[in-house]
């Protein structure tokens, strides 16, 4: 596209008498020794200025010349194409009617991508003729800045490799050559991943198809793909995960494994058959992710230590708890690196394994072929390990196999889907353990949730209502300058106020008097109430301080411990 562009140029530039042929190779001379556009040397060696260029350049392409310098830009106008979309073909919209968006364009030579966006957004597009340097820095004004140039953050897109998850799955047809849904769907993956979500949504209703991204928790729409995209784009996506893209009547799984940004993703792939045709998740794993320690996954310092105390205890369960997405796993994996040491063999059996952990034994369930968590844990405990890891605790046969483990001498860590801490040993007897089997093997419950972090880069510093006090359960002067922080909203936050996330936890001890009450099969509100005397602080609780230290917002706090009973 390079070459091209030159040469077309060239041919422009000698054949309108602007340049000489001798002034041409005087010129490329200069271009090879400095790598710079041919035009910006032009202008260096004072052949030509760059708006006799640009507007010779117009003319033979038959476009508007426009200069950007003192351009009025609408709101209307700048909403019509995404940033990323505004970047990676360096165009900025100028007008838009009802069926006509029209675009400056850095490269006038690049008409296939006029071509692209008109796809993309289901309009006509027309291009004008502007300065490189004023539409990148009008871009930059109005949409921000990108933190790499769109060729680096389009190397390596093509080393894709497709996984089949099943062994002897047969062979699909090739992918289809299809320039634009191609670029598509790598541009959603790719934005995507700039902007730090953990899945993307694509989901289609009765005349429209929906992109969503779920970051920092929270879901955020975006600019959708016209409807006729949705067919076409949900084929690539079951292709490359290795799916059977004839079959939409039933839910399917796939793998994607992918090189992008120069990071390794793998991302599992879900169709689930809808109304309007089949809804996708693809849930990114990044696996260049650095494994977190326990500050940076959100202990305060007391939590920490007895973390700590729990996870180096010689055999017994130490269970963590919360919905889907609360970072159980994330938390794990932090308590198995700090306690991974070459002394102790340590063994996992995860659905799916989402990061692999040097140094530890990691085994992922397989269903179909009979590998489930029981038969797992009964052949892993010949292999003589010394703390072993449970995915998932999902029925009594995987519990009854857990306590026996921990019975054994093995220290055993797991999940459980429950709301707090104290619910999760109700849940176990409630499978069908016996409480003196709980009571025996169970150490201590964490009950984790995740929160928002305030935005660093708009944070500001507010007065307290009379309801955060309250709330908080602190007087003004308690606080850090008297003052409590939230996010402004800006281009790093997306104008939430919020970037990146923190835990939030209760943690709680088996005790003598907890054991007394779960033998009396007490309800789960009891045995909170007797943890909180005994010191456990709740979620919420934990969540406050957090607020006063500036993490975070009483707002985020309770709208992620809603069930908490206070």
């Amino acid at each position: 596209m390079v070459e091209a562009r030159q040469r077309t140029l060239e041919l422009i530039l000698t054949s309108s008498g602007l340049l000489t042929q001798e002034q041409l190779d005087t010129v490329l001379e200069e271009q090879r020794k400095e790598k710079g556009r041919l035009e910006k040397v032009i202008v260096r060696l004072e052949l030509a200025t760059m708006d006799q260029i640009l507007n010779l350049v117009a003319a033979q392409l038959g476009m508007k010349r426009v200069k950007l310098e003192d351009y009025k830009f609408t709101e209307e106008a700048l909403k019509a194409i995404a940033a990323r979309t505004a970047h990676l073909y360096k165009v900025i919209p100028l007008k838009k009617t009802e069926d006509t968006l029209t675009l400056a364009m850095a490269n006038p030579f690049d008409i296939r991508s006029l071509d692209d966006l008109a796809l993309l957004l289901d309009c006509k597009v027309e291009g004008m003729v502007a300065s490189e340097d004023e539409v990148m820095k009008a871009i930059e004004g109005h949409y921000g800045l990108v933190e790499e140039s769109v060729e680096e953050m389009m190397a390596g897109m093509e080393e894709l490799e497709v996984i089949r998850e099943e062994e002897g799955a047969e062979e699909l047809e090739e992918l289809p050559d299809d320039a634009p849904i191609i670029k598509l769907v790598s541009l959603i993956i790719l934005q995507a991943l700039k902007e730090r979500a953990s899945d993307i949504h694509l989901e289609p209703f009765e005349k429209t198809f929906k992109i969503r991204y779920r970051i920092d928790g929270v879901l955020h729409e975006k600019t959708p793909p016209p409807k006729r995209f949705q067919a076409p784009m949900l084929s690539r996506i079951k292709l490359m995960a290795g799916m059977n893209i004839a079959e939409r009547r039933l839910p399917q799984d796939g793998r994607i494994m992918l090189k992008m940004l120069g990071r390794d993703i793998d991302l599992r792939v879900s169709a689930f058959p809808s109304l309007f045709g089949e809804s996708v998740v693809m849930r990114i794993l990044d696996k260049s992710s650095v494994l977190l320690g326990l500050q940076e996954v959100g202990f305060l310092s007391d939590y920490e230590e007895l973390f700590d105390v729990l996870i180096k205890r010689p055999n017994g369960i130490l269970l963590v708890t919360g919905p889907t997405g609360s970072g159980k796993t994330t938390t794990l994996y932090a308590a198995l690196n700090k306690i991974n040491t070459t002394d102790v063999k340590i063994i996992t059996v995860e659905d799916p394994v989402e990061y692999h952990i040097s140094g530890i034994n990691q085994t992922q369930v397989k269903p179909k072929i009979g590998l489930t968590f029981a038969r797992c844990l009964r052949a892993m405990l010949r292999q003589a390990p010394n703390i072993i890891m449970i995915g998932e605790i999902r029925d009594v046969e995987t519990a009854e196999i857990a306590v026996r483990a921990s019975l054994t001498g093995h220290l055993v860590f797991s999940t459980l889907h429950t709301n707090d801490a104290p619910s999760a040993v109700t849940r176990l007897v409630d499978m069908g353990v016996k409480p003196f089997l709980v009571t025996s093997s169970i150490v201590g419950v964490m009950a984790q949730r995740l929160v928002r972090t305030v935005c660093s880069e708009c944070r500001e510093a507010y007065e307290p209502s009379t309801k955060d006090l309250l709330l908080l359960n602190k007087k003004k002067e308690d606080l850090k300058e008297g003052k409590l922080y939230r996010g402004k909203g800006c281009t790093a936050c997306a104008h939430t106020g919020y970037r990146g996330r923190t835990g939030i936890f209760e943690i709680m001890p088996i005790t003598d008097r907890i054991r007394d009450l779960i033998l009396e099969k007490v309800p789960a509100t009891m045995i909170k109430t007797k943890a909180r005397e005994e010191g456990m602080r709740t979620m919420r609780e934990d969540g406050f301080l957090k607020v006063a230290m500036g993490q975070t917002t009483t707002d985020e706090v309770l709208r992620v411990t809603q069930t908490d009973i206070e």
